[in-house]
C-alpha cells in the first residue's frame, strides 16, 4: 500500500497525462478529441433526445435484462403472477421469464448502472470506442491521418449518432467486432500472439452478443485466415516433401505433442489461437443456449418466436408473418442500402460519394504502385510492395498489409450487405418501403446493416486526405508555374473552407431529422409519464393498461419492475379482475394506484394522450353502498341509468335499467355492490321490470358497469361510464354465510359521446377541467355498511 497521501497521487497521475499529451503528435490528439467529441454528444442525445426511451421498445427489454444481472439474476422467477408482469420480449416457462436476447449488451448497461447509477455512461464510451477504433483501423488500412477523417465521418453518420444513443444492441456489438478486426490486422502486421488472442476473445463477445452479425463481419477475416494456414500448410509439405493432406496430418500430430503450438508455423499458431478463444466463446453462448432454454442449439429468440431466425420462406413473430422470399429480401435491402447511402451515412450522398471516391483511390493507388494508399505517397519502394515470405501481408506498414486491410473492409462491405438478404429484419425494421418516415429503420436507419458504416467511414476518410492532397499539389503547380504563393494558398483555404462547410451542412441536415423525429416521440413520452415523475413511491403496487396487448414495458418501457419484483414500485398489468384480485392478494400491504390516460396510444408521436395516476384502495363489506352524481346540460330529455356485468353469473337478470324524464341540470344515482348481486333502487322506484332482483355478477371476479346515458331531442347521446371490480369474499358474521363484497375504488370513469363505451378516448379526467364541457361532472363515492 501506497504511503503517500491520496492527494499526492492525483497529482502524479494528472502530470504523467500531461507529458503523454506533449509527447502525442496533432492526429492522435485529435482521434481522442473525436472520440471524446463521440462519446460526449452521445450521452447529451441519450439524456435528452432519448430521456423516456425511444420508440424501440427494444430499450426496455436490455436494461430490464441490465437489473436482473445486478441482482444476479438471469430471469425473473413470477410464480403464478408471471402473466400480470410478463415484459415484453421475454419468454415465459413455469413461472419464470427470461430475456429472448443474449445477455453481453446488457451485461455493458450495467456495469455503468452499478458504478455511477448511470447506464448512458455505457453508450457514451461505447461511442468514444468505435470512433477511436475506428481511427485505428483506418490507420492501419490507410495511414493515419485518413483513419482520423474515418473516425469523424463514423461519429458524424445519423445512423451511428442515433443508435449508439439508445439502449440497443448494435453500437456495443460493433465496439466488439471492431476490437477484433483491430487486433486481427495487428496480429498479422506484428505478427504477434497475445493480439490474435485478443482477437479471438473479441470476436467471441461479439457471438455471443448478437451471432449473425459476428459472423457477418468475421466472414471475409475467416477467409482470410484460413487462406493464410492453407499457404502454411503447403509451404510446410513442400519443404518436407509431404502432400498437403499429410503435412495437415504432421503439423496436427505436433499441435498435440510435447511443446504443442511452438513448433508450428507462426501463421498457424497466431490463426489457431484467434480460432480457440473464438471457440471458447462458442461454447459459452451454447452453455447459455443450455441453461435459458434446455438446449444448445435453441437460442431464446427461437424460444420466442422459432419462425424468427435467417433463412427464406415464411417468417413469423407473435402475430406478424411473412413470406420471405429472396425477391422480397433484394427489395428491401436494397432500400435499405439507399436509405443508408442517401441519409444515414455521414452527410448523406456527399459522405458516400466520399467513399465511392475513396474505393477508387485505393483502386488506382493499388493498380498503379501496388498500395492502397498509393496515390498519396511520392514513392513507393518496390521491396515494401512484396508480398511477406509467410504468405502473409509483409512487414509492419508495408503495401501488402495495406492490402490485405482494405481487402478485408471491403469484404466487410460485401458480407454485411449480401447476408442480410438471408434475415428478415431488414424488412421488418423498413415497414412501408414506399415511406422513409415509416418503421423502426425511419428513427435508427437500417440497423442491422450498422457495421456497413465502418468501411464507407474509412474509404471516406481516405478521400478526404486524397482530396486535401490533391489540393497541395495544385497549389505547389500554380507556384511552380509562375503563379503567385499567396493567392495559391488563398485559393486552396477558399476550397477548403467551402468544402468544410458543404460537409458540415449536409452533415448536420443529415442528422438533424432522425434527431428531430426523436425528439417529438420523447416529448410524448414525457407528457405521459409525467405523473410518475412527479410522484415519489413508497411501497406502490401500479396496474397499467395494455394498449399493445398484455405485455409490460410494451409500449411502456419507462415503468420497469425489478428483479425481485419487490421495489418500491410494482407494475402489474391491468387484465381480468381475478387475476388482478391475485395481484391485490399478492401484494396486501401496497398502496394502490391505476395508470390511465385519455385518448388513444399510437406510434404516431403527434398522437399524444393526456395521462391520469389514480390512487386506489380496496373497500370491503357485507355491503358496499354507492352513489355517482352527474351533470347534466340543457336540451336534455331524458336519461337512461343502466348496470351490466361483464361476465354475470346464473340465478338473476343480466342487466337493469330505468329512464329519468327530465333529470334536471344533475342527477344523482343510487346503487349497491352485495354477495347476491349490484342493486339499482332507482329501477325498483322506476317500476323496472325485474329491478327486485340484484344482478348477480361472478364472485371470483368481475367487472359491473353502471351507465348513465344522457338522451337530447335529437337522438343525440353523452354516456357516463363507470366499471368497478368486484368480487364475492368469505369472511366475518355478516351476510349470508359470512360473505363479503370487495371492491377496487374508486371505478375507471369514461365519458362517451353517441356511443356507450368508448375506452381510453373518453378517459375522465377530474383533474383536468380544460378535457372537458364545463357541465360535465362525474362524481361516485361509496360506504360500506353491515346492514
Amino acid at each position: 500500500m501506497s504511503l503517500r497521501p491520496p492527494s499526492v497521487r492525483p497529482r502524479r497521475l494528472a502530470a504523467r497525462l500531461r507529458q503523454r499529451l506533449a509527447r502525442a503528435d496533432r492526429v492522435t490528439v485529435a482521434a481522442a478529441l473525436v472520440a471524446v467529441a463521440a462519446g460526449a454528444m452521445t450521452f447529451a442525445i441519450a439524456a435528452t433526445v432519448f430521456s423516456h426511451h425511444s420508440a424501440n421498445h427494444d430499450e426496455g427489454v436490455y436494461l430490464t435484462q441490465a437489473a436482473l444481472l445486478l441482482g444476479g439474476q438471469l430471469e425473473f422467477h413470477a410464480g403464478p403472477l408471471a402473466d400480470a408482469v410478463h415484459p415484453w420480449f421475454f419468454i415465459e416457462d413455469g413461472g419464470r421469464l427470461y430475456p429472448k436476447y443474449n445477455p453481453v449488451p446488457a451485461a455493458m448497461f450495467a456495469v455503468s448502472m452499478g458504478l455511477f447509477g448511470e447506464p448512458r455512461v455505457t453508450l457514451a464510451a461505447v461511442a468514444a470506442g468505435n470512433a477511436a477504433l475506428v481511427y485505428l483501423l483506418g490507420s492501419q488500412a490507410v495511414g493515419r491521418r485518413a483513419g482520423l477523417a474515418a473516425a469523424a465521418l463514423f461519429a458524424a453518420s445519423p445512423m451511428a449518432i442515433a443508435t449508439s444513443s439508445a439502449f440497443l444492441p448494435y453500437a456495443p456489438t460493433t465496439f466488439f467486432n471492431l476490437v477484433f478486426a483491430v487486433a486481427y490486422l495487428r496480429s498479422v502486421r506484428d505478427r504477434s500472439l497475445p493480439a490474435a488472442g485478443a482477437a479471438g476473445v473479441a470476436i467471441g463477445i461479439a457471438f455471443f452478443a448478437r451471432p449473425y452479425t459476428a459472423v457477418l463481419f468475421a466472414a471475409p477475416f475467416i477467409v482470410h485466415a484460413l487462406w493464410r494456414v492453407g499457404s502454411a500448410v503447403r509451404r510446410f509439405g513442400a519443404e518436407t516433401g509431404r502432400s498437403t493432406p499429410r503435412a495437415a496430418a504432421a503439423l496436427a500430430r505436433r499441435a498435440l505433442g510435447v511443446g504443442g503450438s511452438r513448433g508450428l508455423p507462426d501463421p498457424i499458431r497466431r490463426h489457431g489461437l484467434t480460432a480457440l478463444f473464438g471457440t471458447l466463446f462458442v461454447g459459452v453462448t451454447l452453455a447459455y443456449n443450455v441453461r435459458m432454454t434446455g438446449s444448445p442449439l435453441v437460442f431464446p429468440y427461437q424460444a420466442f418466436a422459432p419462425m424468427d431466425g435467417p433463412g427464406f420462406g415464411e417468417r413469423r413473430i407473435l402475430g406478424h408473418s411473412v413470406d420471405y422470399t429472396l425477391g422480397l429480401a433484394i427489395e428491401s435491402n436494397r432500400y435499405a442500402l439507399q436509405e443508408i447511402a442517401t441519409r444515414w451515412f455521414a452527410a448523406g450522398p456527399l459522405g458516400t460519394v466520399a467513399a465511392l471516391a475513396g474505393v477508387a483511390v485505393a483502386a488506382l493507388g493499388w493498380r498503379a504502385r501496388g498500395d492502397p494508399r498509393g496515390l498519396l505517397a511520392d514513392a513507393v519502394g518496390a521491396a515494401d510492395a512484396a508480398t511477406a515470405p509467410d504468405g502473409g501481408s509483409g512487414p509492419a506498414g508495408s503495401p501488402a498489409f495495406r492490402r490485405t486491410a482494405t481487402l478485408l473492409l471491403g469484404g466487410v462491405a460485401v458480407s454485411v450487405a449480401v447476408g442480410n438478404l438471408y434475415f428478415w429484419g431488414t424488412h421488418n425494421a423498413l415497414a412501408d418501403l414506399s415511406d422513409p418516415t415509416d418503421g423502426l429503420a425511419s428513427l435508427f436507419g437500417p440497423f442491422y446493416h450498422f457495421d456497413l458504416l465502418v468501411p464507407l467511414s474509412v474509404f471516406g476518410g481516405l478521400a478526404v486526405v486524397a482530396g486535401w492532397r490533391g489540393l497541395a499539389a495544385a497549389r505547389e503547380r500554380v507556384v511552380e508555374r509562375g503563379g503567385s504563393p499567396t493567392a495559391a494558398r488563398v485559393a486552396v483555404a477558399a476550397v477548403v473552407a467551402l468544402a468544410v462547410a458543404g460537409g458540415g451542412v449536409a452533415a448536420v441536415d443529415a442528422a438533424a431529422d432522425p434527431i428531430e423525429r426523436n425528439a417529438e416521440i420523447d416529448a410524448k413520452h414525457e407528457a405521459a409519464y409525467a405523473p410518475f415523475d412527479e410522484t415519489t413511491f413508497e411501497s406502490g403496487l401500479v396496474f397499467l393498461p395494455t394498449p399493445y396487448g398484455e405485455w409490460q414495458n410494451h409500449p411502456f418501457q419507462y415503468l420497469r419492475n425489478g428483479p425481485g419484483l419487490d421495489g418500491e414500485v410494482v407494475y402489474a398489468l391491468d387484465r381480468d379482475p381475478e387475476e388482478n384480485f391475485a395481484v391485490l392478494d399478492a401484494y396486501p400491504n401496497r398502496t394502490l394506484y391505476r395508470f390511465g390516460y385519455q385518448g388513444v396510444w399510437t406510434a404516431d408521436p403527434e398522437a399524444r394522450v393526456t395521462p391520469k395516476l389514480e390512487a386506489l384502495d380496496r373497500r370491503s363489506g357485507p355491503r358496499i353502498d354507492a352513489e355517482t352524481t352527474v351533470g347534466v346540460p340543457d336540451r336534455v330529455a331524458r336519461a337512461q341509468v343502466r348496470v351490466d356485468p361483464r361476465r354475470g353469473a346464473p340465478g338473476g337478470p343480466d342487466h337493469v335499467s330505468y329512464t329519468v324524464s327530465d333529470p334536471g341540470d344533475s342527477l344523482a344515482v343510487d346503487w349497491a355492490v352485495t354477495p347476491e348481486g349490484v342493486r339499482l333502487p332507482g329501477a325498483a322506484a322506476a317500476g323496472a321490470p325485474d329491478a327486485a332482483e340484484p344482478v348477480p355478477f361472478d364472485p371470483d371476479g368481475d367487472v359491473v358497469a353502471v351507465t348513465v346515458t344522457l338522451v337530447d331531442p335529437t337522438g343525440a347521446t353523452f354516456t357516463y361510464r363507470q366499471e368497478v371490480t368486484v368480487r364475492v369474499t368469505e369472511g366475518g358474521e355478516a351476510g349470508a354465510a359470512g360473505e363479503r363484497v370487495e371492491a377496487v375504488w374508486p371505478p375507471e370513469r369514461s365519458t362517451c359521446r353517441l356511443v356507450t363505451a368508448c375506452g381510453t378516448e373518453g378517459t375522465y379526467l377530474p383533474d383536468e377541467p380544460d378535457a372537458h364541457s364545463d357541465w360535465v361532472v362525474f362524481e361516485t363515492d361509496a360506504d360500506t355498511s353491515d346492514e
